[in-house]
């Protein structure tokens, strides 16, 4: 999702409308067919629009602070990654989905399958999420300057508490973690995880009262995605949430805590 305006009144320059752009890098349609997405393309598609959500509705006339400028990195990613629930739920993948030749809706049989897949080794993505936390925390927090950083060690510690799939000695992930060293997520990379528990408690809202509703869905837009960088992220959550984020609906979702079982 990317800025092409961002929302101001500026004194004498009247108001500006934001406009976005979405970009996807999907596969190509064959020669005469349409372009088919697979699931993971589609929930590609509903997490940017999301973004897209958050920084057309807006009411914040100040670019500084309009749309996704001002978020921090604790909740920018809410409202991208509760749009993903909306593509795994069976209400709405009949309306945005059908057999390419016949039109027919997908064979319950095979819906069950694929929804079947977001919990298929899902704690130990868990895991893994918060194995690059830790690391990245630790990374910058005990670093020491006269000693140096020693990351294969560091990285191993973390390993040893966290991880239940163990690489090999040889492994060299760190070399690779772009996030951390090139990609703007220095000691921020927790917010991936932090996120997906305000997503999967915000989506519980929804799913109490129906995906569809109107009225969860006006609270979230005046709460969340109309206030952009303007409010305190968790007062906001407060607001429509009507407590302190609660990690129990993710668990659910993951499916490592049963339905209706507080975590």
């Amino acid at each position: 999702m990317g800025e092409v305006t961002v929302r101001k009144r500026l004194a004498g320059d009247g108001a500006e409308l934001p406009v976005a752009n979405l970009v996807g890098n999907f596969a190509p349609p064959p020669p005469g067919r349409p372009a088919l997405l697979t699931h993971t393309e589609v929930l590609t598609l509903f997490h940017e629009f999301g973004h897209a959500l958050h920084h057309l509705l807006t009411r914040v006339d100040y670019p500084s602070l309009a749309g996704i400028n001002g978020v921090p990195w604790d909740a920018v990613e809410l409202p991208s990654q509760l749009m993903e629930n909306w593509a795994w739920r069976p209400e709405v993948l009949p309306l945005v989905s059908a057999h390419v030749d016949t039109g027919e809706p997908l064979p319950r049989a095979e819906l069950d399958r694929l929804l079947g897949t977001r919990t298929f080794h899902a704690g130990l993505g868990a895991v893994r999420q918060l194995e690059f936390a830790l690391f990245d925390f630790r990374l910058h927090a005990e670093f020491d300057p006269a000693r140096g950083p020693d990351v294969t060690a560091l990285l191993a510690s973390v390993r040893a508490t966290v991880a239940v799939v163990r690489p090999p000695e040889f492994n060299r992930f760190a070399h690779s973690f772009m996030h951390v060293f090139s990609g703007g997520y220095a000691a921020g990379y927790y917010s991936y995880k932090w996120a997906e528990v305000l997503a999967a408690d915000a989506f519980a809202a929804f799913a109490e009262a129906g995906v569809f509703d109107s009225a969860t869905a006006g609270r979230f837009l005046d709460h969340v995605l109309s206030q952009g960088g303007s409010a305190d992220q968790m007062d906001a959550f407060v607001a429509f949430r009507g407590r302190r984020p609660d990690v129990a609906p993710l668990l659910r979702q993951d499916g490592v805590a049963p339905a209706g079982v507080a975590a």
